[in-house]
């Protein structure tokens, strides 16, 4: 298909602008221009227009933040049942995520869900692009829609982002709010940027509002939109790449 950029053989070198088109960073004019400009750096010089790249050993950044160009790695976002454990292998589970990964090379969750918590969960091979999204310092946000029983007041989002205190230290929420109510039941939706063991259950516990259901539906700029319980899909290169930008130390809260 005219325009659209595909791997070459493993280990074959290609065109620099190539590689970059193939990541996600529009067409390979654009890609082009991105050299010329200066904003892209290959093996740790800056690139020029005719530079060639192994995509799956060459060191590729622009504006200072790695290209998954390597096609060799993989991303995918799963829409967690509850009742499922966030692991690969645990025999004293009644069901891991073994039966949700796609075929070919071994994919591995970023970070945790508790067991009945569902929702948004990233799996990938790309250990760079994990510990970005997993590590506080790069303040991703992780948003939770919590259910809870009856209709917490207003200050209960103002409790969650000043602050509570856990066994474990205290614990803020970056954003909080009531964002439905009905007849016994409320939801409220909490962002955080660290991802300790059951965090928001204890947080909404310590506020005196435990926990009905927690779904996670946004990683980043990543959302869970309407991928069905179970389901599981491919990202984008855009996605990939708008998910290492989040991460970006411009857009790192201080």
């Amino acid at each position: 298909m005219r325009g659209r950029a595909t791997a070459s053989a493993p280990g074959e070198p290609e065109r620099l602008q190539r590689a970059l088109a193939r990541a996600g960073f529009g067409s390979r004019r654009a890609c082009e221009e991105l050299i010329r400009e200066g904003r892209v750096r290959l093996d740790g010089r800056v690139a020029a227009l005719g530079d060639r790249a192994d995509p799956a050993r060459s060191s590729i950044m622009v504006d200072g933040l790695p290209v998954a160009a390597d096609p060799s790695l993989r991303y995918f976002a799963l829409n967690k049942p509850p009742g499922v454990t966030t692991t690969l292998n645990d025999p004293h589970a009644r069901q891991t995520l073994a039966a949700f990964l796609p075929k070919g090379p071994r994919l591995f969750p970023v970070g945790r869900l508790d067991r009945e918590s569902e929702g948004l969960l990233l799996l990938t091979n790309d250990g760079r692009l994990a510990h970005r999204v997993q590590h506080p310092r790069y303040g991703i946000e992780k948003e939770y829609l919590a259910e809870v029983r009856g209709r917490p007041p207003r200050s209960v989002p103002i409790r969650l982002r000043a602050g509570v205190e856990l066994d474990d230290g205290p614990a803020r929420a970056v954003a909080a709010s009531i964002v439905a109510s009905r007849p016994g039941r409320s939801a409220v939706r909490v962002v955080m940027v660290e991802g300790r063991k059951r965090e928001v259950r204890r947080m909404m516990e310590a506020v005196g509002y435990p926990v009905v259901r927690l779904v996670r539906t946004r990683i980043g700029p990543l959302r869970l939109g309407r991928l069905g319980t179970g389901q599981v899909r491919m990202l984008t290169a855009q996605e990939v790449r708008a998910l290492f930008e989040a991460s970006a130390p411009s857009r790192r809260r201080s």
